[in-house]
């Protein structure tokens, strides 16, 4: 069995290798993923958060696995001074280039960082930290990462004592663990109109190996998915000393629904495709 630092050396080589590819697929604006699901959810769990009053000094936030850097803008752009990351040098890369020349760029500052590394939150911790932050998010990576250890180790340094982590990530029971997806067609018998039933099946849930698989369509590279079931998942931040405060489970509706690939999960409607989560540190 591979060990979790070979496991994320792949994921990464991975990321390095998509990178520009999943950049044209999402974009400076993002997909219907976030546009629809993650954004909506991100502003419930975070808008108390983001909002300072005349006179305070902005939120301080720190965006985890930037990615193109679509979480750090939308923050920035919310008025947050961010200090996004990533592991991948060629995602770091793009995200600069989105950000250059903005009027808010200068409230974007850029690092490189492995959550998987204990040593990289130390760089960090001790390089830049002026403040602790009022924000630690993590949109859609968590599934990405062979461990999540370092990160949770490092939350208590790196939250103030009123901030909070906030992830989203695949839903564990009805994405990453592989469920079948079925489509029965079936007639009515009084009106005799065609119903389309949508279905997944679940056979394993407990234990999912790590496995490869791609988020987009015609990607060059297959990325490696860590799947987690929920217990497993929040446990890890609970045993850290955390609390979760919020939880949500978006779905796509039926106006987003992809008729021209009968396999979606945009057809899904009645199925979450994300599952979101705050945690915070409790009060003394």
């Amino acid at each position: 069995m591979s060990s979790a630092k070979e496991l994320n050396d792949v994921s990464l080589d991975s990321w390095e290798t998509n990178a520009s590819f999943w950049d044209d697929s999402i974009g400076k604006d993002g997909n219907i993923y976030w546009q629809k699901l993650q954004e909506p959810s991100l502003r419930r769990l975070l808008g108390d958060h983001l909002k300072r009053q005349h006179g305070q000094k902005p939120c301080l936030a720190l965006d985890l696995a930037t990615g193109n850097g679509l979480c750090a803008r939308w923050l920035a752009k919310h008025g947050a001074k961010v200090y996004a990351t990533d592991g991948s040098e060629n995602m770091l890369q793009i995200a600069r280039n989105w950000t250059r020349g903005k009027d808010w760029s200068e409230n974007v500052r850029f690092w490189n960082l492995d959550v998987t590394r204990t040593e990289d939150f130390d760089v960090l911790i001790d390089a830049y930290f002026e403040d602790k932050f009022d924000i630690v998010l993590m949109n859609m990576a968590i599934m990405d990462v062979s461990t999540l250890e370092p990160l949770v180790r490092a939350l208590p340094r790196l939250l103030k004592p009123n901030g909070v982590f906030v992830a989203t990530v695949l839903h564990p029971v009805f994405m990453t663990s592989g469920a079948s997806r079925n489509v029965d067609l079936r007639y009515d018998g009084e009106t005799g109109d065609l119903e389309v039933v949508r279905t997944k099946v679940i056979k394993n849930y407990l234990h999912v190996p790590p496995y490869k698989g791609i988020a987009i369509p015609g990607q060059p590279k297959r990325q490696l998915y860590f799947h987690r079931p929920m217990d497993e998942l929040f446990t890890t931040f609970f045993r850290a000393g955390l609390v979760m405060d919020a939880m949500e489970e978006p779905a796509f509706s039926e106006e987003d629904e992809e008729k021209s690939r009968v396999e979606s999960s945009r057809n899904y409607t009645q199925l979450p495709a994300i599952l979101s989560f705050r945690m915070r540190l409790p009060y003394k």
